[in-house]
């Protein structure tokens, strides 16, 4: 398989699998988040959509505020 037919298959299967989110954070945090994640053995997509998963786990379990 050539490199652009290896390309188009991995952006078909991406658009097909997967829903991408564009987000951003003060200048400097990225590389911090992204040094921690590593730390944990993470990629910082693995890192982020743990985070995101513990935190919508836990607000599940607790009662709503207020």
């Amino acid at each position: 398989m050539e490199k652009a037919e290896k390309s188009a298959y991995r952006n078909s299967w991406i658009a097909e699998k997967l829903d991408r989110i564009n987000f951003t954070m003060p200048k400097g945090k990225k590389e911090k988040v992204k040094e921690y994640a590593e730390k944990q053995g993470l990629s910082l997509n693995a890192y982020i959509n743990l985070a995101i998963d513990e935190r919508m786990e836990k607000d599940e379990n607790s009662p709503p505020p207020g």
